[in-house]
Order: structure tokens, then sequence, then C-alpha cells
């Protein structure tokens, strides 16, 4: 099995900062794209960011600018630096990575149990 632990989230003022950790461990071949997504009270869970195994990002909109996603690929781990916190980015921030457990295995999808991220004053 695999499992993803994330850490990092907490309470920060608006204009704070926030670093999200991710990590990946278990039985793992390769990790091939990881991402964070979040979900706030009463909505759908969002993507926030995802990052692939070479490096290359995508960001939703309404972060870019704002929030960087990174991973080291020897610790199997993902971070999000969030920076300019606003009150709308108050939510459960989920990790999320595509694990093959062993060659020729396909690509399988996890989760992390979730990180609390909330911005007020």
């Amino acid at each position: 099995q695999v499992q993803l632990v994330e850490s990092g989230g907490g309470l920060v003022q608006p204009g704070g900062s926030l670093r999200l950790s991710c990590g990946a461990s278990g039985s793992i071949f390769s990790i091939n794209a990881m991402g964070w997504y979040r979900q706030a009270s009463g909505k759908q869970r969002e993507l926030v960011a995802t990052i692939t195994s070479g490096g290359n990002t995508n960001y939703a909109d309404s972060v870019k600018g704002r929030f960087t996603i990174s991973r080291d690929n020897a610790k199997n781990t993902v971070y999000l630096q969030m920076n300019s916190l606003k009150a709308e980015d108050t939510a459960v921030y989920y990790c999320n990575a595509g694990v093959v457990q062993a060659r020729g295995f396909p690509t399988r999808d996890y989760w992390g149990q979730g990180t609390q991220v909330t911005v007020s004053s």
C-alpha cells in the first residue's frame, strides 16, 4: 500500500504565508504527477497545482503568482509554498500522487488525509 501524509496547515492572517508538505511512502516504484487540491466548506474539490516528475507545473488561475509547487523526487515529497494568502484560500488541502507500485503496473491515484488551511484575521 501507499500512504500520503500532509503537514504544514494552520491559521494564518491575510497576506501571510504557509508551506505545505506531502510525503509518500510504502510500495512505490515511481511517481508520475503529484499535486495539491483543495475543498472549501460547501464547495467541490478543485485543483490548486500539479507538477510532473520532470518538473512541469500547472496552476489554477486563482493562485498563479502566489503559490509555488515543487517536489523532491528522491524523497517522494511534494511541497506547496503559499504566499499572499487570502480569506478565499481557506479550505482543506489534499495531496495527490499518481503512483506506480512495480515495473509494468499501471498508475494509481492516491490521496492524503487533508490539512486545514484557515486564512483569517
